[in-house]
């Protein structure tokens, strides 16, 4: 039979843990300042009085006025949760125990204890936050006496109905008293990690959750005004659809000859070239002829800004502000300095499940490198995200710029594995003019051309002109036309 949970109030966090924490049991709950515990243990006992619970915060560290400031920065409101100040009591116990013959750590730790349960016994809590075990770590003096001390709590608690977090601050934690660890029923671990430029990075393990297959690994978390947000780690293979594998087209019709009739749904699609030739354009391109039949899109753009994008867009033709403000497209401006992978990853698993996105574009790469804290796992956390992707039927388009304008060209990452189709860009001269260049160099779901087209970006749009069978050398990076110049595309 399952034990019952009870939910965190934390709906990531409760995705995590496959629905919530075992209802009646003790759980460890650990970081070092900063990351965020207080803020989850009220949201955890704010989300029982929501539910008519009874819950009370001991708090051994912070006064009540503290939490309540903490309380009113999320716009929440304390009033229905009892809180038992034990901070000011500790103050008291030490002046009466320098009359005693007696240690004064004795008198207070037993003191302390006594106060803790009559409450519990007074208030009959259904949840119970412990603020902080750093201060009966202090007062238990050594670690045989701290181990008993949380023995006997975890035995006060047995048969009380009553699901307890304590709170412990890393920093003031020996190897020595790590053993509460093996008492508590689960152990969940907060930390952050500063970053050269930008936002800290805020992470959450389970590291011990016992009778639950939870979801193991490190998840994002972020705090902002109402709580924290955990972003759980995306896992493709817990999602798949059934979808109809089609072309999409993009309604010209020589790119789509050259695709071998359009890029196919639930594929990933790689755009190579270097800075000027295009490859925003055709993404860009592919939305909107998406957008007109009615399919939603999402772009994420990391290198330009909104306003330059719809002008630029605007100037080709391409009526993507229409449908930004009808909302069929939606345009996010990414800062690589403040979003994390999870979260963004989390961004994009909500827009495909909830809003029924069908194409997804990636403007650049190099942006979503950047925002991550380690270049080593960008093949990973990338690798996951478009399985994911691909399983959902959608077209993601990944532009990637490589180093240099022409000769040989340099990618910043080797992902052309992880693409179904890789369209490559390129500059080449003819008659006296810089031109551009596309080709089609792989595609895992089909056929396509084996040709070289021109490209011309101009106010008309896109155009692609027909084979330049006369052409050679565009891999080098310095394609050379051998052939009749008149073959070339002229501007409307």
């Amino acid at each position: 039979m399952k034990t019952p949970t009870c939910c965190t109030g934390i709906e990531g966090l409760d995705q995590i843990l496959r629905g919530g924490l075992p209802k009646n049991r003790l759980y460890l709950i650990q970081g070092d300042p900063g990351v965020g515990k207080t803020t989850l243990a009220l949201q955890f006992l704010l989300s029982g009085v929501a539910a008519g619970e009874n819950c009370l915060y001991i708090t051994l560290s912070e006064t009540k006025d503290e939490l309540t400031g903490v309380a009113e920065s999320h716009h929440w409101s304390l009033e229905k949760l009892a809180i038992l100040e034990l901070s000011a009591m500790e103050q008291q116990l030490a002046q009466s125990a320098q009359n005693t013959l007696f240690h004064p750590s004795d008198i207070e730790l037993n003191k302390t204890t006594a106060t803790l349960f009559n409450e519990v016994d007074r208030v009959k809590p259904t949840r119970l936050v412990l603020d902080s075990l750093s201060e009966l770590r202090l007062l238990a003096e050594s670690p045989l006496r701290y181990r008993r001390q949380m023995l006997a709590l975890k035995q006060f608690f047995a048969g009380r109905n009553c699901t307890v977090l304590l709170l412990d601050d890393q920093m003031t934690s020996t190897a020595a008293d790590q053993q509460v660890q093996s008492i508590a029923h689960g152990v969940l671990t907060l930390n952050k990690q500063n970053s050269d430029f930008g936002a800290q990075r805020r992470r959450i393990t389970i590291d011990k959750l016992r009778g639950v297959k939870f979801h193991e690994g490190a998840h994002d978390y972020i705090i902002d005004t109402g709580g924290l947000q955990v972003f759980p780690r995306l896992v493709a293979a817990e999602h798949h659809k059934t979808f109809t594998a089609e072309p999409v087209t993009s309604g010209l019709k020589e790119l789509d000859l050259l695709l071998g009739g359009g890029l196919d749904r639930g594929t990933s699609n790689l755009i190579l070239g270097p800075a000027g030739t295009g490859k925003s354009a055709i993404a860009h391109q592919f939305a909107v002829h998406a957008a007109e039949r009615g399919e939603k899109c999402l772009l994420f753009v990391f290198d330009e800004n909104i306003k330059t994008i719809l002008r630029r867009t605007e100037s080709l033709g391409l009526p993507l502000q229409r449908y930004v403000t009808s909302g069929v497209i939606k345009l996010r401006q990414i800062d690589p300095a403040d979003v994390s992978p999870g979260e963004f990853a989390h961004n994009i698993k909500r827009a495909v499940m909830q809003d029924d996105v069908r194409v997804v574009v990636l403007d650049s790469l190099i942006g979503y490198l950047q925002a991550m804290a380690d270049e080593r796992f960008l093949s990973l956390q990338l690798h996951e995200l478009l399985t994911f992707l691909s399983q959902q039927g959608v077209v993601t388009i990944i532009t990637v710029t490589q180093h240099g304008l022409i000769g040989t060209m340099q990618t910043p990452i080797d992902v052309t594995y992880l693409a179904d189709c890789v369209i490559l860009m390129r500059f080449f001269e003819a008659d006296g003019e810089v031109k551009k260049a596309i080709s089609v160099i792989k595609k895992r779901s089909g056929g396509h051309e084996k040709a070289i087209r021109e490209l011309m970006i101009d106010r008309q749009g896109l155009q692609v002109g027909e084979p330049l069978r006369k052409f050679h050398g565009v891999l080098t990076g310095v394609p050379t036309l051998t052939g009749d110049v008149q073959q070339m595309l002229k501007s409307r």
